[in-house]
């Protein structure tokens, strides 16, 4: 299993989706990258279109996370 970016020197993990819709399968690879490795903060990226949080993760509209990336709230 793998996640497809990682930021901040391990800090952030992000896993991206092209689905509208996130269940739990698509999180099987950021918690197991949670459990090995603590980020202190875990996204999935996708086309839903409201932002959730799903234990750990938060679940995010893609447009929103790059808001939030350019204004230095994702890593910083």
């Amino acid at each position: 299993m793998e996640v497809d970016f990682v930021l901040g020197g391990g800090e952030v993990a992000i896993e991206v989706k092209g689905t509208s819709r996130i269940d739990k399968r698509d999180l099987r690879p950021l918690r197991a990258f949670i459990e090995e490795c603590s980020p202190r903060k875990a996204l999935v990226v996708c086309n839903e279109r409201e932002e959730r949080v799903h234990g750990q993760i938060r679940i995010m509209p893609f447009r929103k996370f790059l808001r939030d990336l350019w204004q230095d709230k994702i890593i910083g």
